[in-house]
């Protein structure tokens, strides 16, 4: 039987340890997604909708983005995707009663833990210049709010548009149509905060800016490498990938600061023998200090070149450019600036490159652990020169494999959600909509709150997602949101950024994953993208949460109708009616969906197009994939100070928190914790179960504080430190950004620990 939301806020303020687990899935993980589903859906509800995740026939797990196999178990999901599917499809709502109960004041002093317990919103509901309450609000006078607001901006560009990486294709088109028809390319997105340093680093040196594998490449590689990624939590299903590739006879090294119980043993349970003993996933680990991947793949490519008939010679001839150049580079790579860069004894790095020279074929993955940091993009550029010296792109069983974090984070992307469009993309849209789009770029997440705090954007529009807690340099952020005129989020579920709003605020109910979506034209389907680049159909069963929903597309639809009126020439009407009509609008302005409905009806779906992976043919600026040759850079630790990672729990989603363990990790009750190498807390002074605040350290001298922390003696790597966000997003400079991509450097944050008040 499903239970109702809790009423109070659970205190956390003294979370315990356990043993750290070396195994994930398995028997616990099972009961654990029964439990939770039980107590959002109920039973029945449980059934009924779990058996439908990732069905072709079903819809799209709103959670990561890793791609189904061609032949599905029954039970297609993970722990973490049921735990995502229970919180939509809940039994709990979010009334206007609950809003007339809770003032924004209480409101914001409430957990993001809390706040997402609640269940499921209702109504649209609008907070005026001046109240105390949200208030139910009918939806034309919502959208008469929104513009009026922006008919009152001096220009466009006044107004930011963010998008989630839930939004379907279909919502994502329709959204970046009426901002450009408005006249801004503000259109900011979660991948600006994630993967754009993937996106700029491989668009560059392979000319797509996205993977060139398939899930059947991981089955036929010799060797995956997997950087900086926790899959056992963030992508649990790509677990059974790995395990089929190890059993199909692949090797795995991991490169990471943290051990990782799905990393070192997959209880697969979905098979007797994985529920019994399950199997060993790494047959080496790299335990690597935060920030030195790429001084890491520089030695490999030195010794690579090193060695004699390593290099695929005829594929480096036929299809790159700046070999030469780089080569130079790679030769003054030096083993010991590398071994202080890595932390890595030379023996590892040694037995790495045993096992690179024996595999014919290679795969390297990598998530934020390579992305997040100032030198992310000659990071992952340096990864493509290691790939590219053997020739492993453009041929079956290797290639990159950048794993996207958010289901349709990609398809957005696709769809234009992009604050720097290509040329070719506005020039398709100009001439099948008959406007000029705006060619200036736009703002991404860091630069929109950088014209928020300095009052050059007034209005923020958000399509989905949880905006103020997922951003850096939470004090700056949240001020930043409370200078708006009017800020507006299209949301299933309350979240923090509902309760830092501007001067008037909206949120706006839509339509989950999991729901029917009934328009004038019918029942609807819409379409994602996986993070592989393949396009399927997601269709909800269930009844909306509320008669007051609307889905995103007709949100956007309506919008568009009351913002931009009888002179635009865009058939919002019919789009809102029929979404197979958008459908065909995106066939003939986006290459790869010719035939665009006719290709969704398989129910398998269909792969984009991508020119390395298919042809071998790269379209950069030079027509050849290009090798790069940048100074190798890692992080400075200065004396007595530790590099911080942020990170997820296992109880966590993004910024959505499930609960209050990391049962890999053997945290229980609490997340405000740090864990720290025992030697490194030895050397400061920092004993087991004390209490510390955590202070980062940047270069304009300002004190960013996180109170509060229990220390954990963790096996990290020496020099280490890791702490949950978004509790510790307040660490995180506004201006400590990637270079090229300005991606929030969240993985390699300079801080001291002061003993804590908690103590």
């Amino acid at each position: 039987m499903a239970r109702k939301s809790p009423k109070g806020d659970p205190v956390q303020d003294a979370p315990q340890v356990a043993e750290v687990q070396h195994a994930a899935a398995g028997l616990p993980a099972i009961g654990h997604t029964l439990r939770i589903a039980q107590q959002q859906m109920g039973v029945r509800r449980t059934a009924l909708t779990l058996l439908r995740v990732n069905q072709k026939d079903g819809f799209d797990c709103p959670g990561c983005a890793w791609p189904e196999p061609e032949h599905r178990h029954k039970a297609e999901f993970c722990e973490n995707g049921a735990k995502a599917v229970a919180e939509e499809a809940t039994l709990r709502r979010v009334t206007p009663g609950f809003f007339a109960e809770h003032p924004v004041t209480d409101l914001a002093t409430r957990s993001g833990y809390w706040l997402g317990q609640q269940g499921r919103l209702t109504h649209p509901m609008y907070l005026a210049e001046g109240a105390e309450r949200y208030e139910p609000v009918p939806w034309e006078r919502a959208f008469d709010i929104i513009g009026e607001e922006l008919a009152a901006l001096d220009s466009p560009d006044e107004s930011v548009y963010y998008t989630s990486g839930r939004t379907s294709n279909e919502a994502a088109f329709l959204y970046q149509l009426f901002a450009r028809e408005l006249g801004t390319n503000n259109l900011p997105d979660c991948s600006n905060m994630c993967h754009e340093s993937s996106g700029s680093a491989l668009t560059e040196t392979i000319g797509v800016g996205k993977g060139s594998v398939l899930l059947e490449d991981l089955y036929k590689s010799d060797l995956i490498i997997v950087a900086g990624q926790n899959p056992g939590t963030n992508h649990p299903r790509m677990l059974s990938a790995l395990e089929k590739a190890k059993n199909n006879g692949a090797k795995i090294i991991t490169v990471n600061p943290l051990p990782e119980a799905g990393l070192e043993r997959f209880k697969n349970p979905q098979t007797p023998q994985g529920m019994l003993k399950g199997t060993a996933l790494t047959d080496l680990f790299l335990q690597i200090r935060l920030g030195g991947d790429q001084a890491l793949f520089r030695l490999l490519n030195k010794l690579i070149l090193d060695t004699d008939g390593a290099v695929d010679e005829e594929f480096v001839r036929e299809h790159t450019h700046g070999y030469e150049e780089f080569t130079e580079a790679a030769r003054r790579a030096d083993w010991d600036e590398t071994l202080a860069a890595t932390g890595l004894p030379r023996e590892h790095i040694e037995e790495a490159l045993a096992m690179v020279l024996a595999s014919e074929r290679t795969v390297v993955c990598w998530a934020m652990g390579l992305t997040q940091h100032k030198h992310a993009v000659p990071t992952i550029r340096e990864v493509v020169n290691f790939l590219l010296l053997r020739g492993n792109i453009g041929r079956p069983g290797a290639g990159v494999c950048p794993v996207r974090g958010h289901s349709n984070v990609q398809g957005d992307r696709t769809m234009g959600i992009f604050e720097r469009p290509a040329p070719a993309f506005l020039d398709a849209l100009e001439k099948e909509f008959g406007f000029a789009p705006p060619r200036e770029h736009g703002l991404d997440v860091v630069r929109a709150i950088e014209a928020l705090r300095d009052g050059k954007a007034k209005v923020f529009f958000a399509m989905g997602g949880n905006f103020v807690a997922a951003s850096p340099d939470t004090d700056v952020t949240e001020a930043a949101m409370r200078k708006a005129r009017l800020t507006v989020h299209v949301s299933t579920k309350l979240n923090r950024s509902h309760a830092v709003t501007g001067a008037r605020a909206l949120i706006l109910p839509t339509l989950g994953r999991t729901e029917r979506d009934l328009q004038g034209g019918g029942e609807q389907f819409v379409t994602v993208e996986d993070s592989m680049g393949m396009v399927h159909a997601s269709r909800g069963r269930l009844e909306p949460a509320s008669p007051h929903l609307l889905s995103e597309p007709a949100i956007v639809c309506r919008l568009a109708r009351r913002v931009l009126g009888p002179e635009s020439a865009t058939p919002w009407e019919e789009f809102e009616k029929d979404y197979a009509t958008v459908r065909d609008r995106i066939a003939r302005v986006i290459p790869g969906f010719e035939d665009f409905n006719v290709k969704v009806a398989d129910p398998a779906g269909f792969a984009l197009p991508h020119a390395p992976r298919d042809e071998r043919r790269f379209p950069t600026a030079t027509g050849k994939a290009n090798f790069t040759a940048a100074p190798v850079e890692f992080p400075d630790l200065p004396e007595g100070r530790l590099l911080l990672q942020t990170l997820r729990s296992h109880d966590q989603y993004n910024t959505t928190i499930y609960g209050l363990d990391d049962r890999y990790r053997g945290i229980k009750n609490g997340r405000r914790v740090v864990m720290v190498n025992p030697d490194d807390a030895r050397d400061l002074g920092l004993a087991e179960g004390s209490y510390a605040d955590l202070v980062s350290e940047w270069k304009d001298g300002v004190e960013r504080r996180a109170p509060g922390f229990r220390i954990v003696h963790y096996p990290t790597a020496r020099g280490c430190a890791a702490a949950y966000y978004p509790e510790t997003n307040v660490l995180i400079p506004l201006d400590a950004t990637a270079d090229t991509s300005n991606t929030p450097a969240s993985k390699s944050v300079v801080v001291r620990l002061e003993q804590s008040g908690t103590d």
